[in-house]
């Protein structure tokens, strides 16, 4: 059974969204984004209705993409500060940098419903690869959780999007919990 989500943590807002229509580590920050349904975030690298994920498309190239959105919370930045490591938001690859959500805590099946119209249903964490300490030299293990309970990974969640809709800094980001038995996010 997953953490119960607190009220105050169901509210939040998005401090920063990027993309790259590249598959690099980073991605450079921009006003808005635009999330098309069942494919992501437009003009993004990672955007299609199969796997986009390089070594994951490779092998198994007509797999459905759980990996349209990315999203981080923007409390690991400081977390991650505490040990050394100055880092902001699209550094670490994500789409959409969150203030004020658990993001790593929310269950299976959760939809954010960010700005005006769009959804993004999260659809597991992410796993940090070995890109991660090319970027910074011994980040990953500051998002690999040695705790016994709680998430695996501390870098961002994943997710696809449910409605489509331009995103900016500022917009709310409101969690929809799921019905039902709520599982885990696994890895991705």
């Amino acid at each position: 059974m997953s953490k119960v989500v607190s009220r105050a943590s169901v509210e939040g807002i998005v401090a920063a969204v990027a993309a790259d229509r590249g598959h690099r580590f980073s991605k450079p920050l921009r006003d808005h984004i635009l999330l098309v349904d069942g494919v992501g975030i437009e003009g993004d690298a990672h955007a299609g209705e199969f796997v986009r994920h390089r070594y994951l498309a490779r092998r198994h190239p007509r797999l459905p993409n759980l990996r349209q959105v990315h999203l981080i919370p923007s409390e690991l930045f400081a977390t991650v500060r505490e040990a050394g490591y100055d880092i902001g938001p699209g550094q670490l690859g994500e789409n959409i940098t969150t203030v004020g959500l658990d993001l790593e805590n929310l269950p299976l099946g959760t939809r954010i419903d960010l700005g005006p119209t769009a959804i993004v249903e999260l659809t597991g964490l992410r796993t940090p690869c070995v890109l991660i300490d090319r970027f910074r030299t011994g980040l990953k293990k500051q998002v690999v959780s040695s705790a016994k309970t709680g998430p695996a990974f501390k870098c961002g969640v994943l997710g696809v999007v449910r409605a489509g809709g331009q995103v900016a800094a500022g917009d709310h980001a409101r969690v929809m919990l799921p019905d039902g038995h709520q599982k885990r996010l696994p890895a991705l």
